[in-house]
């Protein structure tokens, strides 16, 4: 059950955050909520695969 719940979040993400690979975002410019929004996206998507 957990797991779904997080792929439901990584879909949810996909649709709502930006892409900052896509922009080629340098992350030593990002700014703190730049960086927030990649952490929340890698830790989504990490329990989304386990």
């Amino acid at each position: 059950m957990k797991q779904s719940l997080f792929k439901t979040l990584a879909k949810a993400n996909k649709l709502i955050f930006p892409s900052y690979t896509k922009r080629q975002l340098d992350l030593s410019k990002g700014n703190s909520l730049q960086l927030a929004i990649i952490g929340w996206r890698t830790y989504v998507t990490m329990r989304a695969l386990d």
